[in-house]
């Protein structure tokens, strides 16, 4: 990392920084200020109406791996919402991708995962890479509670590296019932994150991880910011287009999409 990058990261210390490269995450508590926070919890209620619309007209309660009233996963709600472009954009997510991807970035993908009170609301192990292909460099997840997160309500559980040995992309099989993709039948429970909200846990695509249900009566709400160094293509064979937004966000540590 240059000098003039490290001026500028104000979120992520070196030490932060090197738990990434070394375990696969890092968790930087209370990290967006109140009117971030405000503007993608707007989004997440958008993200809602968007997914039953989407169910009432296919006439069905399930719909890929959304659940409704259960399980919500909702993408490029930007698309619908220019002013979320602002923080997707913006410094904050800006310091996060300067100091693990370096100095040129795209946006890959974004998306709202949000848990209704129910127990069928828990998310098997798996990798983000597991839902693109094995060919790709591994990408950044930037996962944000919108809500105090807990072991009750949903928290997300990590494998680091050094407990899972796993560094790269694994094959994943599906589970018929719910849609989810598997990769990992270990005993290790992994590490819960436990954290306020408009904390941000920030993790490789090949970190193995999972969330349990929501036991709670309120809803639990995280949006997800990915970004990778390049952009991701499809399979040769399948054309090779890109994959996801694939907008450039940095260029050299410059912001250039606004």
């Amino acid at each position: 990392m240059t000098s003039v990058e490290q001026t500028r990261t104000t979120l992520v210390t070196k030490e932060m920084a090197d738990q990434y490269h070394r375990e696969g995450y890092f968790v930087i508590e209370s990290a967006l200020r109140p009117e971030e926070l405000e503007l993608l919890r707007g989004g997440a209620d958008h993200s809602v109406a968007k997914a039953d619309a989407a169910m009432d007209a296919a006439g069905t309660d399930r719909q890929g791996i959304n659940a409704r009233g259960k399980r919500y996963f909702s993408n490029m709600i930007y698309e619908d919402l220019p002013e979320l472009r602002a923080f997707l954009f913006g410094e904050t997510m800006a310091d996060v991708c300067r100091a693990v991807l370096g100095p040129d970035a795209y946006l890959f993908w974004e998306q709202y995962v949000i848990k209704a009170a129910d127990q069928d609301t828990a998310f098997a192990w798996h990798q983000d890479s597991g839902y693109v292909h094995e060919d790709h460099e591994p990408y950044l997840t930037v996962w944000i509670a919108l809500d105090d997160v807990t072991e009750e309500n949903g928290a997300v559980y990590l494998l680091p590296y050094s407990r899972s040995g796993i560094r790269s992309y694994v094959k994943h099989v599906k589970d018929e019932r719910t849609n989810d993709m598997v990769c990992y039948f270990g005993s290790d429970p992994g590490v819960p994150v436990v954290a306020p909200a408009g904390s941000v846990v920030v993790f490789s695509s090949v970190m193995i991880h999972r969330s349990g249900p929501n036991l709670t009566d309120r809803y639990r709400r995280v949006y997800l910011a990915q970004y990778s160094a390049d952009v991701i293509r499809k399979k040769e064979r399948d054309g090779g287009e890109p994959v996801g937004s694939f907008e450039r966000f940095l260029d050299d540590g410059e912001i250039v999409g606004s």
